[in-house]
């Protein structure tokens, strides 16, 4: 019996012993998976890797986006910033981000003219929605227009910018294209206010474009030139006129008008260098706006072209052609077509 007691005894020490290894064991094992979690918080999840390598990739142009976002504010339409995410995806295969277009559009706010806007509004903005992003318009229109012109934009799908000014103008200033040169001058004024980083087209509402030229403005790093086919009102004719080019080096201009038919061309007109470039035929890169050189550049004979954006960029671009890029190449194709709707002898 004393015997039996005694192997009782010995078996439930046993018993003991093995309770207390397996709660060591769990206790160990607790204290790993502890520990491993707890280093783990600190690496980066691959969620936040990718979307580091999205944006470091600058998928359409992401650093662009941004700034133009911030400078559009309450102005940006919400759609296209509900789909900003499919775009970026689709864009980040590209090696490089595509630089930011800055298309200008102007209005007139004569009564005729009003009748028109939304029509021509709405094809630009057809136009633009076609063009591979990102692209901001800036549309310029006198107070009195805004609310039609806001309800209209806020259903295009473009991101956009809204300006407008109080000024006033007759129906001469007008005709004689002063408040179309004030308009541009606000919207250069915003893009350097901004920094909105880029390449500036003047888009008219008249003007219409092959799609193929919004990827080669993208190719400018300083200013572009192109031919333009303009169509006048009450006109049987086409007028082109741009650079006469060599590849894509500008060597001169040239004005060429054809008749009716469009068969018979007049004798072709050229000149190194006209005295002013035609607003519908040129872009440059906004940078141009704050170079700090700009100020310095006519000290005494015309102080003013360097206070007014639009005729110092008219200016500058025909400075040095070296800086001007052809395009496209040869500069023998028509990818804009302007129509002019003012009276023949003014500055549209």
């Amino acid at each position: 019996m004393g015997s039996s007691t005694d192997h009782v005894g010995a078996g439930g020490r046993g018993k003991k012993q093995g309770g207390s290894q397996l709660w060591k064991k769990a206790l160990l094992h607790s204290c790993l998976c502890f520990v491993m979690g707890f280093f783990t918080g600190f690496a980066p999840s691959s969620v936040s890797d990718w979307t580091s390598a999205a944006v470091s990739a600058g998928g359409v142009g992401s650093s662009h986006v941004v700034r133009a976002l911030s400078a559009a504010g309450g102005a940006v339409n919400r759609t296209l910033l509900a789909h900003g995410a499919v775009v970026d995806v689709d864009a980040s295969a590209s090696s490089s981000p595509r630089p930011l277009l800055v298309v200008v559009t102007t209005t007139e706010s004569t009564p005729a003219a009003s009748g028109e806007r939304a029509a021509a509004l709405t094809r630009m903005a057809h136009t633009l929605r076609q063009a591979a992003p990102p692209v901001l318009w800036v549309v310029v229109e006198a107070a009195p227009d805004v609310p039609a012109t806001a309800r209209l934009l806020r259903t295009t799908g473009v991101m956009y910018r809204h300006l407008t000014y109080k000024d006033n103008f007759t129906a001469a200033d007008v005709a004689a294209g002063k408040e179309r040169h004030h308009q541009r001058n606000v919207a250069l004024g915003h893009v350097e206010h901004h920094r909105l980083a880029g390449v500036v087209l003047f888009a008219g509402l008249g003007d219409t474009f092959d799609l193929r030229f919004f990827d080669q403005l993208r190719q400018i790093s300083a200013f572009g030139a192109w031919p333009v086919a303009t169509m006048a009102r009450d006109e049987r004719k086409v007028v082109v006129r741009g650079p006469a080019c060599s590849s894509s080096t500008v060597t001169g201009w040239f004005s060429q008008d054809f008749s009716s038919n469009g068969t018979s061309p007049a004798a072709t007109s050229t000149t190194a260098r006209p005295p002013e470039v035609d607003v519908h035929g040129f872009a440059f890169n906004s940078s141009v706006l704050w170079d700090p050189e700009r100020w310095g550049r006519y000290p005494t004979s015309e102080p003013d072209k360097s206070q007014d954006s639009m005729k110092f960029v008219q200016q500058v671009v025909l400075e040095d052609f070296s800086k001007v890029k052809g395009i496209p190449s040869d500069c023998l194709e028509v990818m804009v077509w302007h129509y002019d709707s003012t009276v023949p002898s003014s500055s549209s």
